[in-house]
């Protein structure tokens, strides 16, 4: 049983564990000393949390590479942070290009949006998963666009999508830039200052290393989109309508102090350890990725070895199932992948994989070189 083997957890694609010691530790800190409510007093529970809060913002800031901490949003989550950038900015009669390899945190809101009017066309990748530049440019040539949509990487492939040439397409021809980092923030170094986009969400509990619950979204100051939620912050409880001050106007309701303490502590971390904690992954994953190609039998999607990726790796094989082969990693090894169509069957469709999915490793902070030798032997005598 599974349970004789020691875990050895390549789930990071879907959320990193275990967590940190320093995340683990600022929350409880977080619910044992600063309980009160996050701007709603003046007594020092409520202050307490608050600075927690802020501190939080001014972190992930600084990771991120946002001068002003007021453009980062906290919110449930990354999926939470889409709907409210697509929900807030698109109205009928608005036109959107759309990769072919979204997750459904994309493709469902922006399905959702179409059914109202809102046209949606998407523009193919490759068979690796990745997009070409040049035919988004066509596509949004082809007729007036309000925004260009792209995730910065694939939960599926690994592949690291051009999004500063995306960008400047965008902005090039009148639309915004809407990216979903889900499994880019914490795997890829940011500078969104830099990067152009108009708009980046964030899932705190994946390569950031942050709790689930809790997520961010970055709005480049110009970009300006409706706020889904009304309710009670922290500004002026006398006024009828929703501050329109950042972070207030899309933060209302009473704000997740613990999962802000622990995000916050984790973007400290990937600050003073993030290229050390990349590197490693950088590593793993090639050997992985290499070694794995030469199992007989063994396609691996995405990008050929030497070309960058973050550190994930599907593979599928040409007589066993993925969920026959999760299952005997785990029973055989201990180790936990998952298998499937990892809520993206956009992607599946492209690489060719709808029909069966395919089984992922999701390297990511704690794995070793003795973890990768143990799950490559298991694969070869599965296989074998």
């Amino acid at each position: 049983m599974a349970a004789e083997h020691p875990i050895r957890y390549f789930d990071h694609a879907a959320t990193s564990w275990p967590k940190p010691p320093e995340v683990v530790d600022a929350m409880v800190r977080a619910m044992a000393e600063a309980g009160g409510n996050p701007g709603r007093g003046a007594h020092a529970l409520s202050l307490g949390a608050a600075r927690t809060i802020a501190g939080a913002r001014s972190a992930l800031a600084a990771l991120l590479g946002v001068p002003d901490d007021r453009d980062i949003i906290f919110t449930a989550g990354c999926t939470s942070a889409v709907n409210l950038v697509l929900k807030g900015s698109l109205v009928p009669g608005d036109r959107v290009v759309v990769s072919s390899v979204e997750h459904n945190s994309v493709v469902r809101p922006l399905l959702a949006l179409a059914a109202l009017g809102v046209e949606v066309s998407v523009v193919r990748a490759d068979a690796q998963g990745r997009i070409d530049a040049d035919e988004v440019e066509r596509a949004v040539r082809e007729r007036p666009t309000r925004a260009v949509i792209c995730q910065h990487a694939s939960n599926v492939t690994g592949a690291i999508q051009p999004i500063g040439d995306l960008a400047d397409i965008a902005h090039e021809h009148g639309s915004v830039m809407i990216v979903d980092g889900a499994q880019g923030a914490g795997h890829i170094a940011l500078d969104l200052s830099a990067l152009g986009a108009d708009a980046y969400a964030c899932s705190g509990h994946k390569g950031l290393l942050g709790p689930q619950g809790i997520g961010a979204l970055y709005l480049s100051p110009a970009f300006q989109p409706t706020e889904l939620v009304q309710g009670g912050g922290g500004g002026d409880s006398g006024a009828s309508a929703q501050p329109s001050a950042r972070p207030d106007r899309y933060e209302a309701g009473t704000g997740n102090t613990p999962g802000a303490a622990g995000l916050g502590a984790a973007a400290r971390l990937l600050r003073a350890r993030g290229d050390e904690i990349r590197a490693t992954e950088r590593r793993l994953t090639r050997r992985l990725h290499e070694e794995l190609l030469g199992i007989d039998g063994i396609r691996v999607l995405g990008p050929p070895p030497g070309e960058e990726r973050v550190p994930v790796v599907s593979v599928t094989h040409d007589r066993l199932a993925p969920d026959e082969l999760a299952f005997a990693l785990e029973r055989r090894a201990g180790i936990a992948v998952r298998a499937g169509l990892h809520c993206s069957p956009w992607t599946h469709e492209t690489v060719g994989t709808a029909e069966t999915g395919a089984l992922r490793f999701g390297l990511g902070l704690g794995l070793t070189d003795d973890d990768v030798a143990v799950a490559l032997e298991a694969m070869r005598e599965i296989v074998a």
